[in-house]
């Protein structure tokens, strides 16, 4: 009996150590990306947002992606602010706004923005503007119009996008100082 109880106890703990391999306990780093030099590791860890601070150190959070941290989602719903909207998925990475007219001359615009990388580059958005041209109200026409106006709202989102991104650049960057016990706290090096 107690041979049994050995054999599934070695069987457990083997599978055990299999699956716990697989979670990725070790990562293989390349030695030649970090400063040999501990404190300089540790002032570009922190930096980066990675580690932690003890006994009341400042503290800094981790990356998380919300809807309001990405500038082009952001430059995006803030160039197409007037028009209303009928979906804005921001895990889906697109928004749709509603047919939409300035004035009674029977012509309406729509737009698509599907973002295809979070990075603000030329080639992050998809930009698709549609004309529906009604002779009466049953009597419509939709087209893709392929015209400026793609071009410009890009342009536009994208222009917005790096000023958000130099904005938020420049607001969370902290100088990461190197304090020992009885030096002043404010003193950088």
């Amino acid at each position: 009996m107690t041979k049994k109880i050995n054999i599934v106890t070695i069987f457990t703990l083997l599978l055990s150590l299999f699956y716990l391999n697989s979670c990725g306990i070790y990562r293989p780093v390349d030695a030649r990306e970090y400063p040999p030099d501990p404190k300089l590791r540790v002032k570009k860890n922190l930096e980066e947002g990675r580690g932690f601070r003890l006994m009341g150190g400042e503290k800094k959070g981790g990356v998380f992606d919300f809807a309001s941290s990405n500038e082009l989602w952001r430059a995006s719903l803030d160039t197409i602010d007037f028009m209303p909207l009928v979906s804005a998925n921001y895990s889906g990475g697109i928004i749709i706004t509603d047919w939409y007219s300035e004035g009674v001359s029977g012509e309406s615009v729509k737009i698509t923005i599907r973002f295809l990388s979070n990075e603000v580059r030329v080639d992050a958005l998809n930009i698709k503007v549609f004309t529906k041209k009604c002779g009466s109200v049953i009597d419509c026409q939709v087209i893709e119009n392929q015209g400026t106006l793609s071009n410009e709202l890009k342009k536009s989102i994208l222009k917005k996008a790096a000023v958000y991104k130099k904005q938020n650049k420049d607001k969370n960057f902290e100088e990461y100082r190197i304090t020992t016990p009885g030096d002043n706290k404010d003193k950088k090096k």
